[in-house]
């Protein structure tokens, strides 16, 4: 335990402290100008990794936490969702910053809903040793501990209730939580709710398909897979994205289950390029739902996919947080299509490629989008043409 002062908040959405022997210390829940007391998880030779326990001056941007344990679902419950927006704008200029890559505080996207958005939720079990009961749980942060859940606002209802449900049946069957790994529970934007519990030591349970539309198009996908987790602003960023779509010729790397290049672009020569199997598999199925020849799907990773990267499209990219890899990088410079459109869920990756892409193109436009309330994370939209 230690009294400090913290300084700012982080890219990795800690606020910022020193030690009394002047180390820093990375504190969730904690505002910056606040002095806390904070208990220390992680004490490493060149920082610390704590959490604040008593708030001893408030920030004024502070509000009172919905969940006894948001730090294990939504850390930033705490703060204002004005300055909470501010915090990511300031996040992405930050990143940019660090490569040395100057740009206006970018305009920031949101539905304004701060809770009950998720659509799917990944639970742990946890063993009450004298109820001799499951309950759902989170894992602590910082830990591998589990903490029951009590009250859980950054999910849909329905998904909470369908748990809640399903921890029920398990405490009727005298069950015990040892047997499972975890639960899944996704649903759709209509409330369709799909669960699966993957039992230790056996073979994951294949869920079922559902359906959502996006912008008017219906896609199918595992709820066990990647989608989207919020799709109100999902739709945001995809007309966003459409409006920079004036070329005939569109390759989307990275393309999941098909999402952004058929919503933008399906009605035009299209690329789809995705490494996963499931993900290809589905996205074959909802490319082939649009009356269009021109759409052709690509089983490979981008860095494999090279000779799809020409001088006369339209590139999208939405990598993973690792961001793009260095070979394509490369083959864009090389072949320099007229127009990228980046999305990313990291700007700290996204600011780094950026910098190599500067070489032969400019920002056109940036947007930031809220995707995830009440967390640090952030999905930024990059959209480069060539100088």
């Amino acid at each position: 335990m230690e009294k400090i002062r913290l300084i700012k908040i982080v890219p990795g959405g800690q606020t910022l402290g020193e030690l009394s022997d002047g180390k820093k210390v990375f504190v969730w829940g904690g505002l910056p100008d606040e002095e806390v007391e904070v208990e220390i998880y992680k004490n490493k030779k060149n920082y610390a990794e704590a959490v604040a326990t008593k708030i001893f001056t408030k920030s004024p941007f502070r509000v009172a936490e919905k969940d006894k344990i948001y730090l294990s679902t939504s850390p930033w419950q705490i703060m204002d969702f004005q300055y909470e927006l501010q915090q990511k704008s300031k996040l992405v200029c930050k990143a940019f910053g660090e490569q040395h890559i100057e740009i206006e505080l970018p305009e920031i996207q949101t539905d304004r809903k701060e809770y009950f958005y998720r659509n799917k939720m990944e639970y742990a079990l946890w063993w009450d040793k004298e109820l001799c009961q499951i309950f759902l749980a989170l894992h602590k942060r910082g830990s591998h501990h589990k903490v029951p859940i009590e009250t859980s606002s950054i999910e849909r209802s329905e998904i909470l209730m369908e748990a809640q449900k399903i921890v029920a049946q398990l405490n009727q069957q005298r069950a015990e939580a040892r047997t499972y790994q975890s639960l899944i529970v996704r649903c759709t934007e209509t409330g369709e709710v799909s669960s699966a519990l993957f039992e230790n030591g056996k073979p994951h349970e294949k869920m079922n398909l559902l359906k959502d539309k996006l912008l008017g198009h219906e896609y199918s996908y595992s709820p066990n897979g990647f989608f989207q987790i919020n799709l109100p602003v999902y739709e945001m960023a995809l007309l966003a994205i459409k409006q920079h779509i004036s070329m005939e010729k569109v390759v989307d790397m990275y393309s999941g289950v098909g999402t952004i290049g058929l919503s933008v672009a399906g009605n035009k020569n299209l690329t789809l390029v995705e490494t996963d199997k499931m993900a290809y598999a589905e996205m074959r199925k909802n490319a082939s739902d649009f009356d269009n020849k021109n759409i052709r799907t690509i089983h490979a990773k981008s860095e494999e996919a090279l000779d799809y990267i020409t001088s006369d499209i339209c590139l999208i990219l939405d990598p993973p947080r690792a961001g793009l890899h260095e070979k394509v990088v490369a083959k864009i410079l090389e072949k320099s299509p007229p127009k990228i459109i980046y999305l990313s869920c990291n700007p700290i990756t996204q600011a780094r490629d950026v910098k190599f892409l500067l070489q032969r193109y400019k920002i056109a436009h940036m947007t930031t989008f809220n995707f995830f309330p009440k967390t640090p994370h952030i999905e930024n939209l990059t959209v480069l043409e060539v100088k």
